[in-house]
């Protein structure tokens, strides 16, 4: 009997023994689950952080290109290296070719340096211009990119027409304006050296201002006050804000803001002044008036028009004259068209079509400076330039003075020939790029006016001479400048 007890207790220790292995074994189980799904969830946080916080961890799109440089500043630091936005896009081109990426901050950037890349993504029907939807963008002004198709295409209508009615209503007003600065060019002794950048900005802003918004600005201590502001405003958004520079400076920032502010009033100041009224002098201001636009558009609207025309009349007319002082044989044929159509009388509005050589001239200025060397847009809905895909939101960036200096596209690119306009190619390739033809930018448009009323007074009566040993280094921001004021000497035509 005893035998048969311990043989029992044995079996049942045994039973015991198997149930507690069991019951660890379950536990071991429910271990391993909570730490394979706890180990699941951190790694899925982790990459999503990383993804988050780490935009190198990210690609701007299937285009090839640069990863950032910096957590937080994406290719920031590679653009101030390379000193201008341009500058880094034509290292971008050389690199990774026509169609290339990099990071705005934490923004994707794609960017376009072919003529054929461009022609599949430039619309002729889109309602905005890339400069103008550039520009605002940088001003922060939201009001006319996207939103209603047809609310943009009625204020890009009147935009372009303010513009055109106020050349036919100013344009004895330039003329004037630009008679008394060759006048007084004409009295200049023939060795000394005059300063082209200074004399023309004062030029343009004088020419834009009054027309733009009328007659008060006749008074020079107004167009001084003006300047001032402009010159604030200008200065920081064509630098600081390309490279990212002024978000790190709050002096500059406040200093830039409070330009802006002024500017602002003053345009609100001369609207005010000018609304359901009658003048004499039909401004570009009253046009905007006169349509259904509320406060805040007609200022945004004649903020861009004397920010963008006066910096880019003065630099077309900057350049063309330092080009054509290196250029005797192109001066002769410019002065030869000057006195075939117009003789001895000044030019008018309608005499401007006539002068096509003079046009090649001013087309060629534009190219060879690289006079505006960016536009941008940002993507509306996914697209495609070749195999690349674009996706939705994606800035897209025209890198336009790589595709003027593209010897695929340019024979000798960088050669100042107005003959190349002969060619419908070159003709049409400038017109894709919104420079030339019915698709440039209204500024643009001005411009070419008022550098043509210059032209045609200035070679008539005096010739242009480069001074010697003078290196002209351009700066590229938004508008192309030279680095330092540009000089040249004159000479009485007998």
């Amino acid at each position: 009997r005893r035998r048969g007890a311990a043989a029992r207790q044995c079996q049942c220790d045994a039973r015991l023994r198997g149930g507690d292995t069991v019951l660890q074994y379950k536990y071991r189980l429910a271990n391993m689950l909570d730490f394979a799904i706890f180990a699941v969830t951190f790694v899925i946080i982790l990459v999503s952080a990383v993804l988050y916080l780490y935009p190198a961890s990210r690609r701007a799109s299937g285009i090839p290109g640069l990863t950032p440089t910096e957590e937080k500043d994406g290719n920031l630091p590679d653009i101030v290296d390379s000193g201008s936005l341009h500058e880094f896009l034509v290292g971008l081109h050389e690199r990774y070719g026509a169609a290339a990426s990099f990071w705005f901050g934490r923004r994707p950037v794609v960017s376009l340096g072919s003529i054929d890349h461009l022609k599949q993504h430039i619309n002729p029907n889109r309602t905005s211009d890339p400069f103008e939807t550039m520009l605002k963008s940088l001003l922060g002004y939201q009001s006319g990119l996207g939103g209603d198709a047809a609310e943009n295409l009625m204020r890009k209508k009147v935009y372009e027409s303010g513009i055109s009615k106020a050349l036919e209503h100013n344009f004895p007003l330039i003329l004037k304006l630009v008679d008394e600065l060759v006048s007084k060019w004409v009295s200049v002794p023939e060795s000394q050296h005059t300063p082209l950048c200074a004399h023309l900005l004062g030029l343009a802003m004088k020419s834009v201002t009054q027309i733009g918004m009328g007659s008060r600005f006749q008074d020079d201590q107004e167009v001084i006050r003006f300047r001032k502001h402009h010159d604030g405003v200008w200065s920081e958004i064509g630098k600081g804000y390309l490279d990212g520079s002024l978000e790190k400076s709050p002096a500059r920032k406040k200093h830039y803001e409070d330009a802006l502010s002024e500017m602002e009033t003053i345009l609100k100041t001369a609207a005010k002044e000018r609304k359901g009224k009658s003048f004499s002098q039909h401004a570009f201001i009253d046009t905007l008036l006169q349509h259904n636009l509320s406060e805040k558009q007609v200022m945004e609207d004649s903020m861009i028009f004397t920010l963008a025309g006066s910096m880019i009349t003065a630099n077309l007319c900057s350049w063309a004259l330092y080009f054509l002082s290196t250029s005797e044989e192109i001066q002769e044929k410019l002065c030869d068209e000057f006195k075939r159509v117009l003789g001895d009388q000044p030019v008018t509005l309608d005499k401007i079509e006539q002068l096509k050589y003079c046009r090649q001239v001013l087309n060629e200025t534009v190219r060879t400076a690289k006079l505006t060397p960016i536009a941008a847009r940002l993507q509306e809905v996914e697209g495609k330039v070749d195999q690349h895909v674009i996706p939705k939101e994606t800035l897209v960036i025209y890198a336009l003075g790589v595709v003027l200096q593209d010897s695929a596209t340019w024979t000798l690119p960088y050669r100042f020939d107005p003959d190349r306009f002969n060619e419908v190619a070159a003709k049409r390739n400038l017109a894709l790029l919104g420079l030339s033809g019915s698709q440039e930018c209204p500024e643009l448009r001005f411009a070419y006016v008022v550098a043509t009323m210059l032209l045609s007074s200035l070679v008539r009566k005096l010739k242009l001479h480069r001074v010697q040993n003078q290196v002209v280094e351009s700066r590229f921001e938004l508008v192309s400048t030279p680095r330092d004021d540009t000089w040249i000497t004159l000479s009485k035509r007998e």
